[in-house]
């Protein structure tokens, strides 16, 4: 499976006109606001709950996303068929890692994700090991 590709951001085409000084009697006129969702927003009333989730920790999904589910976590699901990173996870996403944490943790508790320590290679290998591989070797 192809990681998402991030979007790039393109400049304003016109820019804004500059602020007027505010007059006394005056309201600031109302126009668009550009509020981004509120990481609350994302995580739910009880986010403050995390599972001990690494950067490097692997996550595997075990299931489609149920019709519950939010779209972020729909999202985790659908790239974890194979095992990704939460760093790699928190990236695609555009999530900051504790956000990620807080949602994977609520994916672990339902059981449709597991969690596992990547597997971490000695940087030397034993060498009793290789004197009998070496050795295995020398009678053939």
């Amino acid at each position: 499976m192809t990681p998402p590709q991030r979007r790039r951001r393109f400049p304003k085409v016109s820019p804004e006109p500059a602020p007027q000084p505010k007059q006394e009697g005056q309201d600031p006129p109302e126009g668009p606001k550009k509020n981004p969702e509120r990481l609350y927003v994302i995580t739910g009333p009880d986010g403050t709950e995390r599972s001990e989730l690494d950067l490097v920790t692997l996550i595997v999904a075990h299931a489609d996303p149920p019709p519950s589910a939010t779209p972020e976590q729909a999202a985790l699901l659908r790239l974890c068929t194979a095992p990704l990173s939460v760093a790699e996870l928190s990236a695609y996403l555009s999530l900051p890692f504790s956000v990620v944490t807080v949602l994977l943790t609520e994916l672990l508790t339902a059981e449709l994700v597991t969690a596992r320590a990547p597997v971490i290679r000695q940087a030397l290998a034993d060498r009793s090991l290789l004197e009998a591989v070496m050795h295995g070797l020398q009678r053939l």
